[in-house]
């Protein structure tokens, strides 16, 4: 009987321990397609103005990237006094495109909690995640 198990045990381990991409081919696409993420999330933040506000119901919380079960992978806050919001969105929607492709291309899965907005408040001229 322990036989059978340890092979069946091989052959799951040996299916769970190869990433979907493992050739230097694959390698190169993941670190290209982390690299095209990290950039896109920079750009979004750097749209992002959280400073000069001047009341709290100016500050907003924007969805950034996609987790593989679906939503935002967390929220952005802004100053919607001082960010072109249309530009912010338009990158927002390019990062959540790019990141719900790289998801699906390497199969990813994740745990499927919505995650809400976080509450927003004013804190010295600055728009920040309440607590």
């Amino acid at each position: 009987m322990r036989a059978p198990a340890l092979v069946l045990l091989g052959l799951l381990g040996g299916a769970c321990s190869a990433p979907r991409n493992a050739t230097p081919a694959g390698d190169q696409v993941v670190a290209s397609d982390s690299a095209t993420l990290a950039r896109l999330e920079t750009e979004a933040r750097a749209l992002a103005r959280r400073d000069g506000c001047e009341a709290a119901g100016e500050c907003r919380a924007a969805p950034l990237g996609a987790r593989p079960c679906g939503g935002p992978r967390a929220y952005l806050v802004y100053c919607a006094r001082r960010t072109d919001s249309v530009a912010l969105f338009r990158k927002l929607a390019e990062l959540q495109r790019a990141e719900q492709a790289y998801n699906e291309r390497q199969g990813l899965m994740g745990t499927c909690e919505f995650r809400t907005p976080p509450g927003v408040a004013l804190v010295g001229g600055a728009c920040r995640a309440a607590p």
